[in-house]
This record gives C-alpha cells, sequence and structure tokens, in this order.
C-alpha cells in the first residue's frame, strides 16, 4: 500500500493540466496512471468492508464492487459516446484476466515453485462458468456477422436479453459462491492483503477513491479522441489493452504475488473471479445503464474481439482442467495475449 500515497500525488496534477489545456496524450498518461491508486483504494475498500460485513454481506460486496473501477470508466466512455472504446475495454479486461494475468501468475509461481498444484474442481467450475459466459456474451456478434445477419431494432433486443440472461447466471453462480466460499474464492481477503480499517474509514475510502475514479475517468475519455487525431493509434487499441489495465493493476499485482507464494487456489479464483465480473455483471450493467444514459450500446463485437475471447476461454479451461501448472504453461498464454496485442495495435 506504501506505492499508492506518492501515486495519488497524480490526481491534483491532471486536474491542472486540464486547466491549463496541456497536451492530451499527457493528460491521458497522468490521469490513467492516477487511476491505478484509486482503483486500488477502491478495492481495499471493497475487502475490507466485506472483512467487517459477514460471510453473505462480503461475499456480496465483493462479487458486486469488484470491478467498480472499470464500471465507473466505461459509463464515463458512454456518456462521451465512445461505445466502441467500451466494448473494446470489456473484450480486454477478460482477455488480460485470462492471458496476461493467469499467465503471468503461472510463470512467476512455476519459476518459484515448479510444478504448481490447486484443487480441479475449483478451478473446473470457474473455468466452466467463463466458457459458458463467453458463448452467450458472444452471441449478439455472432447473428449480426453470420450469412443471415439480424438488423435494426433486433440487434438491439438480442443485446438486452441476453443481457437480463448474463445477470440471471452471475446471480445463480453468486448464489452457489456464497453457499460454498471456500470451494470458490474471487479475491484476496481484506486480511490477506493487509487491510486492517475500521468500517468507518473503509467507507470513507470507498467513497472518496469512488469520486477520485469518476473525476479521473472523465478526464481519460475526454482525452481519447484528440490524442487518436494526434497520434494515429484507434481507439479499438487504447480500449482493448489500455484502460483495462489501468483499472485493475493492484488486483493483478495480487494474482501474481500470491501465485509466487504458492498460494495457486487463491490466484486463479483472482483470475477468473475478475473476468467472470467483468463478463456476467459489468456488460450486462453497461448495456441497461447505456438505455439511461440515451447512448444505447449492444454487445455486438467484432470478428477478432470474438474469435480472441473463445480462444483464450479454451486454452484458459484446458490449462485448469488437470489440477497442474507450470512456468511454460503461463509463458504460452503470455504469447497469445501479445500476438494479440501486436495485432490489434494495426486494426484501422
Amino acid at each position: 500500500m506504501r506505492w499508492i500515497v506518492p501515486l495519488l500525488a497524480l490526481i491534483p496534477l491532471a486536474i491542472a493540466l486540464e486547466f491549463l489545456h496541456a497536451s492530451p496524450l499527457l493528460i491521458l498518461i497522468v490521469s490513467a496512471v492516477a487511476l491505478i491508486p484509486l482503483a486500488a483504494l477502491l478495492g481495499r475498500a471493497t475487502e475490507a468492508l466485506a472483512a467487517h460485513a459477514g460471510a453473505w454481506v462480503g461475499a456480496l460486496l465483493n462479487s458486486t464492487l469488484g470491478n467498480a473501477a472499470e464500471l465507473i470508466i466505461a459509463f464515463a466512455g458512454i456518456r462521451a459516446g465512445l461505445p466502441e472504446l467500451v466494448k473494446a475495454s470489456i473484450s480486454g479486461s477478460i482477455l488480460g484476466n485470462l492471458l496476461l494475468i493467469l499467465g503471468a501468475s503461472l510463470l512467476v509461481g512455476g519459476l518459484r515453485h515448479g510444478r504448481q498444484r490447486f484443487n480441479p474442481h475449483i478451478a473446473g467450475v470457474s473455468a466452466t462458468m467463463m466458457t459458458l459466459a463467453v458463448i452467450v456474451l458472444v452471441v449478439p456478434g455472432l447473428f449480426i456477422l453470420g450469412p443471415q445477419p439480424i438488423q435494426g431494432a433486433s440487434v438491439e433486443f438480442l443485446s438486452l436479453t441476453v443481457s437480463a440472461v448474463l445477470i440471471v447466471i452471475y446471480g445463480l453462480y453468486l448464489l452457489y459462491s456464497i453457499r460454498h466460499q471456500q470451494e470458490v474464492p474471487h479475491a484476496a481477503p481484506a486480511e490477506e492483503a493487509g487491510v486492517h480499517w475500521r468500517p468507518r474509514t473503509a467507507l470513507a475510502v470507498l467513497i472518496g477513491s469512488t469520486i477520485g475514479v469518476v473525476i479521473m475517468s472523465e478526464l481519460l475519455v475526454a482525452a481519447v479522441e484528440p490524442v487518436i487525431a494526434a497520434t494515429g493509434i484507434s481507439e479499438f487499441f487504447l480500449g482493448v489493452m489500455l484502460i483495462p489495465l489501468v483499472g485493475n493493476v493492484a488486483e493483478h499485482f495480487v494474482a501474481v504475488q500470491v501465485a509466487a507464494d504458492n498460494k495457486m487456489d487463491l490466484s486463479l479464483g483472482i483470475a477468473y473471479g475478475s473476468s467472470l465480473q467483468i463478463a456476467l455483471l459489468v456488460a450486462p450493467l453497461l448495456v441497461f445503464g447505456s438505455l439511461a444514459l440515451g447512448q444505447p450500446m449492444t454487445l455486438v463485437f467484432n470478428m477478432y474481439e470474438l474469435i480472441a475471447l473463445v480462444g483464450a476461454a479454451l486454452i484458459s479451461s484446458l490449462i485448469a482442467a488437470d489440477g497442474e501448472s507450470n512456468w511454460l504453461e503461463g509463458a504460452q498464454l503470455l504469447v497469445v495475449y501479445i500476438a494479440l496485442g501486436l495485432g490489434f495495435f494495426f486494426l484501422p
């Protein structure tokens, strides 16, 4: 937590740069980095409140607020009229967790401990749910890109229906997780992360960090289009590669750290849990929320995202099937992520 305090100084700096009409690229970089400690504080406050709230309420808090930073950033993108950026951030978050974070965890843990073991039932439940979530999530895109594509109002209706289905599935998964908490870990508990805040302190940090995330998200999103115009970097690449990392760096670090401590069940739980929250809760909420904001967004992903999401779900499921992992499997996941990142960079 010590690294958070110096980075918080970037918040007033980002605001000052905006008032001084500084370079949009500089504003984007500073506000993006400033989001890292804010997202970390938001996550730690949620975990601290969950630790004081009891088993059921605590599990509910972790399962609903675990990706609050990404949700806030995405809503800022929708309000700015950048639905493609938001959809790219959704797919990028899932890919980042299943390939980058899981891969880094397996690599670091494998190099330190050799072959590592985890509960195949725990991993199997999460991997199966992740594969199911991806299949449902890509349904609108499949029927748009197919030989007889649906069009018009049917696209929006299909996205809304699929979103409702995803939320129902998430509710069932949450119910299962709460009843079998020791079988399906989602995130490092507050005690594991070294957070021992009182409820009032945690609530104050939660409110303050949420306000900070909202402000920095607005600055970041406002700088996206000028940066695209000035640098030629695509909106899609910024959404799929940059924004997902910004909102979840702290949680990603914890996943790698616990893998280095040979706690692979917890590490896999963090990677899969975050991906499931994005696919089953954040994405549907954004679809319904976009209607309220007057900026309807569908769940129609492009062909490259569809292939990448299905491939990531399948390869991570194969790795989780045998209850064992090694550094080579981690390197394989990282290679896939790097290859996808290079391909996304060259997309117009």
